[in-house]
C-alpha cells in the first residue's frame, strides 16, 4: 500500500489546495459550496428532539404502512435509553444491535446515543465465530436481537462480555392491517419489545459531539474485521454534506428516502438513518430487496429518495408492472456501479420512462462514514459516464482527496495511484488497535487502498480496490478475514483465499486449501462448514490442494493462486 509518509505535510497540504482550486473551478451550479446547518451543536440526537419540537406530526419512520411521528421517535428512544440505565448501562458503554431493517433498530441507535452510550450495529447474517469477535472486541454488554437469533448470541456470550440479552421481532412495530411483509406478523408474547417501551423515559443530557458515539465493524486486508471509531460530529457532518451533495441545504427538503441497504452497514446508517433525521425527513425501511414491493412503496408514500445498484433500476425498469407506477418524484436516484455499470444506455431509458436522471452515488467506506463525493452537476452529455469507470464526482464541502504514487508523492492529473482521503468524519482510529490505526492514518490523511485517478476537472475516478479484495453482490469480502475463519477448522493447515469472477454475483471467494497431513476432509466438507460458520455472501468456492505456493519468507505467494483461479 502506498504511503504518505516519506511525503511531508506541507507537501500534500500544498497539493490539496491545488486540488481543492481546481475542483472550485468546476463546482456545478446546483450544489452549494457549504453546508449551514440549522443547529449550533452536532449531535444527531440533537436533531431528533429538535424536528420533535418542529415537525412533531411529521412520519420520521414509515415500514411496511405503519407510521412512526417525530414525537414518537423522540419519546420510544428516550424510553429505549431508560431500559438501558434501568440495567446498568451507562455513558461509554458498548450496545449492540443485531437487526434487520425495523423501527426498533432505529430507535435502539438513538437511545444509546441519548445516554452517551457507543452504538455496535451488528450484521444479523454473521455466523458463531465472526459475532463472538465483534461482540468480544467490542466488550459488548447488551445486546438487541431478534428471537430467532437468540440461540447464535447464547451460544458466544460466554466469550464475550455480554450480560443482558433482549429480543424483539422485526414486526413488533408492524400494524395487523399492514402492506405485504417479507416477514410473518407474530405473536408477540416472546419478544420484549413492549416491556421496553414501557420503561421510564430518560432524562436529556448534553451531548458531547467527539465522544466516540459508534463503532462500525469493518473487514480487512489483515485478520478479523476492525471497529471504525466514530463520533456524532462524524454522523452530523456526512448527513449534512450528503444533503447539499443533493442540490439542497439542511432542513429545507425533507427527504423520504426508501431504504433496503442494510442499516446495519454504513452507507444504510448514512441514507437511511442520519440522512432523512438531519433534515426531517422520513426514513421508509424495507427488510430487503423487492421489485415489486419497491414499486408499491414508492407510490404510496411518495418516495424522493433512493440508492441501489444498477442491476436493481434495471430490474425495475423489467418489472411487468412498472409503467402501471409513477417514479417522477425520484429526485436524482442514485445507483451504485458493482456488477452492472451505469452507462448511457440504461440513464437514457429511465430518464425516458421517469422524467428523472439516473447518476452514479457516492465514494465512501466505512474508515470515512462513506458519502464523501457530489456526483450532481455532471450528467450533461453524459460527462460522468465517458470516462473510466466508475465516476465519483468532487470531494464533499470540507473533504480533500488526492491521488499518490507509492511513495506517497501526489501524482499529475490524470495518472492513477493511491486514494488518500482526509476530512471532519475519517475516523478516530480502530477501536483497540493502535498499530492497524497508525498505518491507516499519517499525518490525518486515510491511506485507502484503493486506486484512483482525476479527470480535467477534478473529478475523482475509481478504478479498483486493493486487487485482493472481493465485491460480492456490492458486499465487501475480505480474503484473510475468510482465510482466518478457514483456519479455525481442525483439519486446515493453510488457505489462501482470492477473488474469482462471476457473472451473476460480480465476483466471489475461492479458497485455495491445504488440509493437515493425512487428514480426509474434503472441499465439500469444507464449504458445508463455511456455510454453517461465516455470513452466506462470505462463503468460498473450495479447492484442497497438496501445498499452497509460499515464498521463502513464510507468505502464501496470492500471485500464483490468481494464475489459478483463471484456470478454474
Amino acid at each position: 500500500m502506498g504511503t504518505s509518509g516519506s511525503v511531508g505535510a506541507a507537501e500534500l497540504d500544498a497539493a490539496a489546495a491545488q486540488m481543492r482550486d481546481l475542483q472550485q473551478a468546476n463546482w456545478p451550479e446546483q450544489v452549494p459550496r457549504e453546508v449551514d446547518y440549522p443547529l449550533d451543536v452536532m449531535g444527531m440526537v440533537d436533531y431528533l428532539r429538535h424536528w420533535a419540537l418542529v415537525r412533531p406530526d411529521t412520519t420520521a419512520i414509515s415500514f411496511y404502512g405503519s407510521a412512526i411521528s417525530y414525537a414518537e421517535y423522540d419519546e420510544l428512544s428516550d424510553r429505549f435509553a431508560g431500559w438501558l440505565q434501568a440495567n446498568g448501562a451507562v455513558a461509554g458503554d458498548r450496545v449492540g444491535v443485531h437487526l434487520g431493517n425495523c423501527p426498533q433498530f432505529l430507535i435502539a441507535m438513538m437511545g444509546i446515543l441519548k445516554i452517551g452510550a457507543v452504538h455496535v450495529p451488528i450484521n444479523p447474517m454473521l455466523r458463531e465465530h465472526e459475532l463472538a469477535h465483534e461482540l468480544s472486541d467490542a466488550g459488548v454488554t447488551i445486546v438487541l436481537t431478534q428471537p430467532d437469533l437468540a440461540d447464535t448470541i447464547a451460544t458466544v456470550a460466554d466469550r464475550t462480555d455480554v450480560r443482558v440479552v433482549a429480543t424483539t421481532h422485526l414486526s413488533d412495530m408492524v400494524a395487523p392491517d399492514a402492506r405485504r411483509t417479507p416477514f410473518p406478523i407474530v405473536d408477540r408474547g416472546d419478544s420484549d419489545w413492549q416491556s421496553i417501551i414501557a420503561s421510564q423515559r430518560a432524562a436529556a443530557i448534553r451531548t458531547d459531539p467527539d465522544a466516540l458515539a459508534s463503532l462500525n465493524y469493518t473487514g480487512g486486508t489483515t485478520g478479523l474485521p476492525k471497529g471504525c471509531e466514530h463520533t456524532q460530529r462524524h454522523m452530523v457532518y456526512t448527513a449534512g454534506t450528503a444533503t447539499v451533495a443533493k442540490g439542497a441545504q439542511v432542513g429545507t427538503a425533507p427527504t423520504v428516502a426508501l431504504v433496503f441497504l442494510p442499516v446495519f452497514w454504513i452507507a444504510g446508517e448514512d441514507f437511511g438513518i442520519i440522512v432523512p433525521l438531519i433534515n426531517g425527513g422520513t426514513s421508509v425501511l424495507l427488510t430487503r430487496w423487492d421489485a415489486t414491493t419497491v414499486l408499491e412503496t414508492i407510490d404510496a408514500v411518495g418516495v424522493t429518495a433512493m440508492i441501489g445498484t444498477v442491476d436493481n433500476y434495471v430490474e425495475l425498469m423489467n418489472h411487468p408492472d412498472f409503467a402501471d407506477h409513477d417514479l417522477s418524484g425520484l429526485e436524482g436516484p442514485q445507483a451504485v456501479s458493482f456488477v452492472l455499470k451505469l452507462d448511457s444506455d440504461i440513464r437514457a431509458r429511465w430518464r425516458a420512462a421517469t422524467g428523472q436522471v439516473l447518476r452514479e452515488g457516492s465514494y465512501g467506506m466505512t474508515e470515512t462514514h462513506t458519502a464523501d463525493t457530489v456526483t450532481l452537476g455532471f450528467q450533461d452529455d453524459d460527462y460522468d459516464l465517458k470516462g473510466e469507470p466508475v465516476f465519483c464526482g468532487l470531494p464533499v464541502p470540507g473533504t480533500d482527496i488526492l491521488i499518490v504514487d507509492h511513495d506517497g508523492q501526489p501524482v499529475p492529473l490524470g495518472e492513477d495511484g493511491q486514494i488518500i482521503l482526509r476530512s471532519p468524519s475519517v475516523m478516530t482510529g480502530y477501536y483497540r488497535n493502535p498499530t492497524a490505526t497508525a498505518d491507516a492514518l499519517r499525518d490525518g490523511w486515510l491511506q485507502t487502498g484503493d486506486r484512483g485517478k482525476f479527470s480535467e476537472r477534478g473529478a475523482l475516478h475509481y478504478l479498483a480496490r486493493d486487487k485482493e479484495m472481493i465485491k460480492t453482490n456490492g458486499m465487501s469480502v475480505f480474503p484473510a478475514e475468510v482465510e482466518a475463519l478457514l483456519m479455525l477448522h481442525p483439519a486446515v493447515e493453510k488457505a489462501g483465499v482470492v477473488p474469482k469472477p462471476d457473472p451473476r454475483r460480480g465476483q466471489i471467494a475461492f479458497a485455495f486449501v491445504q488440509v493437515v497431513d493425512g487428514d480426509a476432509t474434503t472441499a465439500a466438507d469444507l464449504v458445508a462448514w463455511a456455510r454453517d460458520n461465516m455470513a452466506g455472501y462470505k462463503v468460498p468456492e473450495i479447492e484442497v490442494i497438496d501445498e499452497l505456493p509460499m515464498t521463502s519468507t513464510g507468505k502464501v505467494r496470492k500471485g500464483d493462486l490468481f494464475k489459478k483461479v483463471e484456470e478454474n
